[in-house]
């Protein structure tokens, strides 16, 4: 599908590829990752044309199609699913033509070739596509123009995923989604039946829907089978093996040297000498890659604080009196709780937030905090606030006039901003670094409670990592929304479900809560019925409950061993999957020995359509085990 050959790109005097290779065969679902700022981006323009690379350097499959979301959807007066539909160009022109073809050959062929393409199933797999991405039936029925820039991504992103072009471009898809459109895409994504390549920090999508990992450092490109833990543990053996191998080396030469040292000036030793100098010369040595150390973050502990710090009671929660977003928030908040808020874009979670920060007033109820509460909050608007023509050093120095530019300039060290970068204006900064900037800024006296709302979006897969070790580093509490499943397992302790117009504690897991978002199809399934008391739900209710809690746990056992054997058979599908992907990854297959890489990539191809069909029946069965399980602990 492409190959990459040799390819060496300067900008502006920086090397960014220095005889670069890889090839990715039709089928894989690439995970592109790399430092930001190595070319992740310069490579993908120039794999879709848009900046000049030889025809020898970069080749593509004739007649492919590329598809890759450079822009939002316009903010026209088309529908949601329209404007979807018309991304398939070749439906949409057959469509226009069938209205006004006379012919009636030329109209058989229009009808047979709509029929190849399963246009008449179109709406249905457009729809299905922007449910999974977060938008209802009543949604899709709506302009464009009503949609806020970020939703409008969304809709650009629907549309090419539904034109399914041969080789799908996506470029940080997950910083358009919410928890629950990421879950959805991940999916979506191990199941397309093209090719894929995707630039991502997302180390959850780059686990779950990735079969390959393409990994650009020093200019190098290197293809590695499997996700990115796999790629990340390959990583590190191979760095350990050469420290190890050059240890030895050394070791031996120090041997050698000394050998030489000693005896070159006896002439009963000297043809001795003489071998081992030579033997010097031809030691080989390995080039260890200089690994660039990523700047740690670091928020000051605040005082201690008695629990708790927050308490919501009854609250009603909103931005216009009289149409809550929330109901009767009931929640509290200690010292030390890492709480992460899950639920779909647009049901309240940054109301909650901005509730608790201070930001909204309640609109009933009662909000209570501690006296003496400091909150940091981020979110990424905030970023826009920053002054675009001042630099680190200059914000720093607005909180604390009275220093010294020798202690401003070592408290913008220790957000990050050292002697070579603490003078850049923020306008000439990087979004990660931005983003940082901001984090420093907001917590630079010790708050009490720190609100992160999608605080990874510029920020590459090593210094998410710096972020978790600092959160789990701080001593205060935290309240996070992130659609960076990843972040939210490494630091949340608790979790809090904010849908259907409700915010309260979520008893189950991360892992759980995956599960509920996939067998639901999108969002998790909103309690319409009626309630009463403190939502408890009536005695009619809990009774009928009971009963098909009975019913289901007679099926319990049966219906968790079709699971598990579903399960199972999807292991070792994968397993086999494996071998044939390291098996088609060998250096110069197609080249030496077509017939046989042909039959692998055959084999390959039955084999995903065996997977999908598996994965298909295992979630089927695990659907129904956890539906009855859940009604038999009702």
């Amino acid at each position: 599908m492409l190959h990459i050959n040799d390819l060496t790109y300067r900008i502006e005097g920086r090397l960014l590829f220095d005889q670069a290779t890889a090839a990715i065969a039709d089928g894989w679902k690439v995970g592109f990752v790399g430092r930001n700022g190595s070319g992740k981006s310069t490579l993908l323009k120039m794999i879709k044309g848009e900046t000049l690379a030889g025809s020898d350097e970069i080749s593509l499959r004739k007649n492919r199609r590329i598809g890759a979301v450079d822009q939002e959807a316009p903010a026209s007066a088309a529908s949601l699913l329209d404007t979807v539909l018309a991304q398939d160009s070749e439906r949409a022109a057959l469509l226009a033509e069938a209205e006004t073809a006379a012919d009636p050959h030329r109209i058989a062929e229009i009808q047979t070739r709509l029929a190849d393409i399963d246009a008449h199933s179109a709406e249905a797999r457009a729809g299905a596509i922007l449910s999974g991405l977060g938008f209802s039936a009543a949604d899709q029925a709506r302009a464009c123009s009503a949609f806020s820039g970020g939703w409008r991504m969304r809709v650009a992103l629907a549309g090419v995923l539904f034109a399914a072009p041969d080789l799908l471009i996506l470029d940080e898809p997950t910083n358009y989604l919410d928890l629950e459109g990421a879950i959805w895409l991940e999916t979506y994504l191990r199941r397309y039946p093209y090719t894929a390549l995707i630039v991502s920090h997302d180390r959850e999508l780059l686990n779950n829907a990735v079969t390959h990992i393409m990994a650009l450092d020093a200019g190098k490109l290197s293809v590695h089978p499997g996700g990115y833990d796999a790629y990340e543990r390959k990583r590190a053996e191979a760095r350990a093996q050469s420290l190890a191998f050059n240890a030895r080396q050394e070791a031996k030469r120090r041997h050698m040297q000394a050998f030489v040292d000693r005896f070159k000036a006896k002439a009963s030793k000297a043809k001795q000498a003489q071998s081992r100098v030579k033997a010097l010369e031809r030691m080989q040595t390995v080039a260890i890659p200089i690994e660039e150390r990523t700047t740690p973050f670091h928020f000051p502990n605040p005082k201690p604080m008695a629990p708790p710090i927050v308490r919501a009671v009854d609250a009603d929660l909103g931005y216009e009196e009289g149409k809550p977003v929330l109901r009767g928030v009931n929640l509290r908040l200690d010292h030390d709780d890492r709480i992460a808020i899950l639920g779909p874009n647009g049901q309240g979670k940054s109301t909650l937030v901005k509730t608790i920060a201070g930001r909204l007033p309640p609109l009933a109820g009662n909000i209570y905090k501690h006296k003496k509460l400091g909150v940091a909050y981020f979110a990424q608007h905030q970023v826009d606030e920053l002054k675009p023509k001042q630099s680190a050093y200059d914000h720093v120095r607005a909180l604390v006039p009275d220093a010294t530019e020798a202690q401003t300039r070592a408290a913008a060290a220790r957000l990050g901003f050292g002697p070579e970068k603490a003078d850049t204006p923020v306008e000439k900064m990087s979004g990660g670094e931005k983003a940082r900037l901001l984090l420093g800024l907001i917590t630079f006296h010790g708050a009490h409670l720190l609100i992160l709302d999608e605080p990874t979006n510029h920020l590459d897969i090593d210094s998410r990592e710096a972020l978790v070790d600092a959160l789990n580093d701080y001593q205060g509490a935290v309240l996070l929304i992130t659609h960076d499943s990843h972040l939210a397992a490494a630091v949340a302790e608790r979790l809090w479900l904010v849908n259907g117009g409700s915010a309260a504690p979520y008893e189950g897991d991360l892992g759980d809560y995956r599960a509920l978002v996939l067998a639901a199809g999108k969002t998790p399934p909103r309690d319409d019925g009626k309630k009463n008391g403190a939502g408890r739900t009536g005695d009619s209710e809990r009774l009928a409950a009971r009963k098909l809690s009975a019913d289901a746990r007679r099926n319990l056992q049966p219906l968790k061993k079709a699971a598990e054997t579903a399960e199972a058979r999807v292991e070792k599908l994968n397993r086999t999957l494996e071998r044939l992907d390291e098996a088609l990854a060998e250096p110069g297959l197609f080249e030496r020995n077509l017939a046989r890489a042909t039959k692998l990539s055959k084999e390959r191809s039955a084999l995903v359509d065996a997977i999908d069909q598996a994965e298909t029946d295992w979630l089927a069965a695990l659907e129904t085990y956890e539906a009855a399980q859940e009604q038999a602990s009702g």
